[in-house]
């Protein structure tokens, strides 16, 4: 398949023309909901604006909403990645996926991982929920505050699972579109070019940087770059896209789960999903020991030598190949 934009085109190059792209994708979303708006809603331009400032208060404002969300996050993120390796004339697999998939219980193992860092995970979410900025950028944590409230109110209202079928909306809007779109984005092409521009250490943490900071939650920054240096590693070790997928899926669904399960009274001790505490020191300390095993035990798999009837390579022009046995 041949594409408009070269394959030896520069990293740099690379990760600006999908900014760009996503802008295109951002415009087609719009465009989509729009006309789903008018045909659906009977509702007109002037009037989706309304909804999605103030989507508490319209009956449409949830369904529009989670539409909304879904529409755009996989157009812009995954259309753009997309629309990027089309025009450097690959195949999403090819582009996405340095290496096979090793062996199906990755994907599952990943999940079991994500599960497991969660305990240690909060008490990141609790030391950042409380960070201070020095004096001089007073203005800016005033501004950064304000804008993380008003991301919680918005998680609170879309999270609101008062029927099942909310909860089914919410697990495809809420965990597979973003497990898609953003792991094309930031690890498929963001990752995967700054890795090339720099150094594979150098382009994990970077793009987990960037991934962090782009949510604009500068209150969970820490705790969101440390999930992006898992779900780099995972897709530098594995080479391999699903596998990140499948982290950020499992990252995403368990906490929705935890919040439904919640909202049906079924944690009568009065847990609260919600809560920027962090969980008791004894499973903190043994979710950490627990998840530098998990991820030593999958690095050890992940990066052991291929067979080489599994062999992938780049030809003179970039193009992955498949070696042979000689």
């Amino acid at each position: 398949m041949k594409g408009f934009l070269s394959r030896t085109l520069h990293p740099g190059l690379q990760i600006l023309m999908l900014l760009v792209l996503m802008v295109v994708g951002a415009c087609i979303g719009y465009a989509i909901i729009f006309g789903v708006a008018l045909q659906g809603y009977g509702l007109s331009v002037l009037e989706v604006q309304q909804v999605m400032t103030s989507p508490a208060t319209h009956p449409q404002g949830w369904s529009l909403l989670m539409m909304a969300q879904g529409v755009l996050l996989f157009t812009a993120f995954a259309g753009g990645s997309l629309l990027l390796a089309s025009a450097m004339g690959y195949g999403w697999a090819e582009y996405f996926n340095p290496r096979r998939l090793g062996a199906a219980w990755w994907l599952l193992a990943v999940g079991v991982l994500i599960v497991v860092i969660l305990p240690l995970m909060s008490s990141l979410v609790a030391w950042n929920a409380d960070a201070r900025f020095p004096s001089f950028l007073h203005d800016f944590e005033v501004w950064a505050r304000a804008s993380e409230d008003r991301a919680q109110g918005l998680t609170k209202f879309l999270t609101r699972f008062n029927t099942t079928t909310r909860f089914l909306v919410g697990v495809v809007v809420v965990a597979i579109v973003p497990a898609i779109g953003e792991e094309l984005a930031f690890r498929g092409v963001i990752q995967k070019n700054l890795v090339r521009w720099f150094s594979p250490h150098v382009g994990v943490w970077l793009g987990a940087a960037i991934f962090s900071a782009i949510h604009l939650q500068f209150f969970g920054f820490v705790p969101r770059f440390v999930l992006g240096l898992v779900l780099g590693y995972l897709y530098l070790w594995s080479g391999n896209i699903l596998v990140s997928m499948a982290a950020h899926f499992a990252q995403n669904a368990f906490q929705l789960l935890i919040v439904y399960l919640t909202q049906r009274g079924l944690f009568g001790w009065g847990f609260d999903p919600d809560s920027n505490e962090a969980l008791p020191w004894w499973l903190v300390i043994p979710s950490a020991l627990l998840s530098a095993g998990l991820l030593y035990f999958l690095y050890q798999r992940m990066t052991a030598p291929v067979p080489p009837t599994q062999m992938l390579t780049l030809s003179h022009d970039g193009v992955a190949v498949r070696e042979l046995d000689a």
